[in-house]
């Protein structure tokens, strides 16, 4: 289809109007990789993996860009009329995107369908923006095709780079990701609203003016209400995915953190991310597991990466021969919370108020990486962190980070590792395995079950340079959910589930 712009009645001078033009391409822009950035984050917050996230949202959206370049050819005839209404929708679903991801995780528990949804239709609106843009460019005032093209794509990627750098620093920060994403949304729409409406006016009947300004009214009007909803909506989500005893949501600089219950008898509960990381029916069995069958050996001078909780804190400071602990966890907010809260602190004891133990909040690797090599060792090391999901699990869970641990061990210390379900996730489990072992540690598996006979859900290891035998100290403290018994089944129950011939996960490599 041949087209040739006709050019354009303009309200200013065409050196103006070409600005106006090209500042809107910088806007849009900018609004466009926020939507971007948006989806991914939060698809890799509700969903982890955020490798995986941003191939999805990445690649379905640089098809759908695509799509949506063809289909503008159809639209140059009305590039004006076109161009607005583009950003009308892109507005509406850009803006209002993280609210319907969170609300497909909160009520029905599924995101990745609506993440794939999201990304397409911006995309193809999104691709659909610059050929409307070099008609409208061109109709100013007519230019070699590659002088156009070259001014157009300088503002578009000048913009990519400020709303890339805007969103981690300005609006996640300040705004968070629903009313982030509510503004960017608003931008958008006035900017495009603007330059139509104000610098092509003269291109729009009557009509389609003010069908123009009515659906960008509307959609800020929806906007506007959706923003002032967002505290409401979330804890209403809030509400459906952990229960209606919410009593702390925190969205920190490394997760989001959530108390529920410990008042009125009911079980308190610690979600990060949306994992319960502890409490819960039956809060002493993950600790009491990952620690005491560490502690049969040497323990005077204890490391716990992770745990902010406190829970394995508690444990390893009921041994009365313990002479210090340090604790190293990213996340300050979590370790104020076990300090601070009545419930979180009665479950931990008041752990953090023992004089024997040191809190350094800072990250794992680079904490690790930092420590002399002269520094005294440990004698035990307990790693009671997450499940390896994501850039930044498997980076906690690498051959290198591991090897900065094993450095930390006294030559006959032990390291406890949570490494996920052996029955659930085994291939996560037995790399788990693997990795430990390549950095020239002899690893012991083992599984165990709950009190409440639900089945097994925790798979741990015990790892020391020499070959090690879990099992339970011979003095001191007696674990209430743990037996020798139960803890010699937990062994052989592990060993059935072992998957042969997986290689350690790196960091260049990661294989969960």
């Amino acid at each position: 289809m041949n087209y040739r712009p006709v050019s354009a009645r303009l309200p200013v001078p065409a050196g103006i109007g070409r600005l106006l033009v090209l500042t809107t391409v910088f806007v849009c822009a900018a609004c466009g990789l926020v939507y971007e950035l948006e989806l991914v984050a939060l698809a890799s917050s509700l969903i982890g993996d955020s490798v995986t996230q941003a191939s999805v949202v990445l690649s379905v959206m640089v098809f759908a860009m695509g799509v949506g370049s063809l289909l503008a050819k159809w639209l140059r005839g009305r590039a004006a009329a076109g161009f607005a209404l583009v950003e009308v929708a892109l507005a509406l679903l850009g803006g209002l995107s993280a609210m319907a991801l969170y609300a497909c995780f909160a009520w029905f528990g599924q995101v990745r369908p609506a993440l794939v949804g999201f990304s397409l239709a911006i995309g193809v609106l999104i691709g659909a923006e610059v050929p409307l843009l070099m008609t409208l460019i061109q109709r100013i005032r007519r230019q070699d095709a590659g002088g156009a093209v070259a001014d157009l794509f300088a503002a578009d990627y000048v913009g990519a780079l400020v709303g890339g750098l805007a969103f981690p620093f300005l609006l996640l920060p300040v705004l968070g990701q629903l009313t982030g994403a509510l503004v960017t949304g608003a931008v958008n729409a006035v900017a495009g609203g603007a330059l139509v409406l104000w610098l092509f006016r003269r291109d729009l009947s009557t009509r389609a003016r003010w069908v123009l300004v009515t659906a960008n009214c509307l959609v800020l009007l929806a906007l506007a209400v959706c923003s002032a909803l967002t505290g409401p909506f979330e804890r209403a989500a809030r509400q459906a995915v952990y229960g209606a005893d919410v009593r702390i949501a925190v969205q920190t600089d490394h997760q989001e953190v959530v108390l529920t219950g410990g008042a009125g008898g009911k079980p308190l509960s610690l979600f990060l991310d949306g994992r319960l990381a502890a409490g819960g029916g039956d809060p002493l069995r993950h600790p009491e597991a990952l620690v005491h069958p560490a502690m049969a050996g040497p323990h005077r001078r204890v490391l716990v990466l992770g745990g902010g909780d406190g829970l394995a804190l508690r444990q390893v400071l009921r041994y009365p021969d313990v002479a210090s602990v340090t604790v190293v966890e990213p996340d300050a907010e979590v370790v104020r919370l076990a300090r601070s809260d009545p419930g979180l602190a009665a479950l931990n004891q008041g752990a953090y108020r023992d004089p024997r133990v040191a809190v350094v909040s800072a990250g794992l690797f680079r904490w690790l990486r930092r420590r002399p090599v002269s520094s005294a060792p440990y004698d035990v090391v307990i790693c009671d962190l997450p499940d390896p999901r994501g850039t930044a699990g498997a980076k906690l869970y690498s051959q290198e980070f591991y090897g900065l641990v094993a450095r930390e061990l006294a030559p006959d210390g032990r390291l406890a590792v949570h490494a996920g379900d052996p029955a659930g996730q085994p291939h996560t489990f037995w790399t788990v395995d693997a990795t430990v072992r390549s950095v020239g540690l002899a690893t012991v598996p083992y599984r165990v079950e709950p009190c409440t006979g639900r089945g097994a859900d925790w798979g741990l290891l015990l790892a020391s340079r020499k070959p090690v035998v879990p099992r339970l100290p011979q003095r001191g403290p007696e674990p209430r959910t743990l037996t020798p018994g139960a803890l010699a089944a937990g062994v052989r129950a592990a060993e059935l589930t072992r998957q042969q011939g997986l290689l350690p996960s790196t960091l260049m490599h990661p294989r969960y």
